[in-house]
């Protein structure tokens, strides 16, 4: 059996999320109809994350055993033939028999876009966050800053989240305007439930006033979930990037 790597990218607004759930149709269950329709056997997979519904994925990486001889070229295409016109597969390899796409993973990096204009945006309404107010980059780029390094995010997740240990290691953390689009970007080598929507609901706290950008590490340090900001929602979250091997650019 070929242990196989399969990337792929989608829109989340019609899914559950990634994870296969009951009475709701999820992205891990079009995969795997795929995969079954291509090679015959409805494969088991290893995704490298959950999404909440409604999240999107530029980079989404999982594994699944098969005896399927189709090279990887091949089977790539095959896939993306048979898959639904909001994901696609985008690479397909092999790697080792011990390789786990959520184990094996080092680091992620998600990004949020916020749509900053007072007009809404009829192309990007699914796909971001819109912010009529006046936002200032560069003092959420400030605040941002504070959440580079080792902490416990415990005040940074939603009721509900199953992790036993709340330390989080953030390598990068950033706000990037072009025009009137503004990207919070996030990299690390793990996040708690809804850490990122929370992260950016706290950045735009800072941007109203009630929260000041050198408050941000007392925040943290107090792993108080009510001294942090709203949980924004989930349209203008991407997973865009996942790491098997840290770049030197994103290390500190």
């Amino acid at each position: 059996m070929r242990n196989l790597l399969l990337t792929i990218s989608f829109d989340g607004s019609r899914y559950c999320g990634f994870q296969v759930q009951k009475n709701a149709v999820s992205v891990a269950q079009r995969v795997q109809d795929a995969i079954e329709r291509v090679t015959g056997t409805r494969s088991d997979i290893k995704g490298c994350s959950r999404t909440d519904s409604g999240v999107h994925a530029n980079m989404f990486c999982l594994n699944f055993r098969t005896g399927c001889p189709l090279d990887c070229r091949r089977l790539r295409r095959a896939l993306d033939a048979v898959l639904p016109d909001d994901i696609a597969a985008t690479d397909v390899r092999e790697v080792p028999d011990d390789f786990h796409a959520r184990y094996s993973c080092v680091a992620k990096r998600y990004i949020y876009k916020i749509w900053n204009s007072p007009s809404k945006s009829p192309f990007l309404k699914g796909y971001s966050l819109h912010y009529p107010a006046p936002l200032d980059e560069e003092l959420l780029s400030r605040a941002a800053a504070h959440f580079v390094g080792t902490h416990d995010f415990a005040g940074f997740c939603s009721a509900g989240g199953s992790a036993a240990d709340t330390v989080r290691t953030v390598y990068d953390c950033r706000v990037l305007r072009d025009g009137e689009l503004v990207t919070v970007s996030i990299t690390g080598n793990g996040f708690l439930y809804n850490m990122v929507r929370i992260v950016v609901g706290t950045l735009l706290s800072v941007n109203e006033g009630r929260i000041s950008p050198d408050d941000i590490p007392d925040i943290i340090a107090s792993r108080d979930r009510s001294r942090a900001g709203q949980t924004v929602g989930p349209q203008g979250l991407y997973l865009d990037r996942v790491y098997y091997r840290l770049p030197e650019d994103i290390l500190r």
